[in-house]
């Protein structure tokens, strides 16, 4: 078997139903700033997709991602990502404030730091991770 050189998630998408109110509330929560992709392609399944992606910077560490409005598409729970923070509890204690909801607040996962659970405005469930 060949050893594997890099991690195997390289991009993520959240499904969501009101692109505005996700893109706030990631925006709010995470204080960084996403950006349209504009239209995805040619492809006429794709017609009326909608995509904001997070920051992302080529030759880093890290997936790239994006939230999707694409119709026909079911949002809530259809996706679990982990982003990486300085201390979670920062941003687990906005997302009331931006709209969604805290499942679980900020817990140790042992050597591999500490993780805590919230919940978008359209139900999907995301991780905040930090070693702190």
């Amino acid at each position: 078997m060949q050893q594997q050189k890099t991690n195997p998630v390289v991009w993520f998408e959240i499904y969501v139903q009101d692109l505005e109110r996700a893109t706030r509330f990631y925006e709010e929560v995470l204080s960084l700033k996403l950006e349209s992709l504009g239209e995805p392609g040619t492809d006429p399944s794709t017609e009326g997709m909608q995509m904001m992606a997070f920051p992302m910077e080529e030759n880093r560490l890290g997936a790239g991602g994006a939230l999707v409005k694409m119709q026909g598409v079911p949002s809530g729970g259809s996706t679990m990502v982990y982003f990486d923070s300085q201390d979670c509890a920062i941003e687990l204690g906005r997302v009331e404030a931006a709209g969604g909801k805290v499942f679980k607040e900020k817990f140790s996962i042992g050597p591999h730091g500490h993780c805590g659970i919230g919940i978008d405005p359209d139900g999907n469930m995301f991780g905040v991770h930090s070693m702190k």
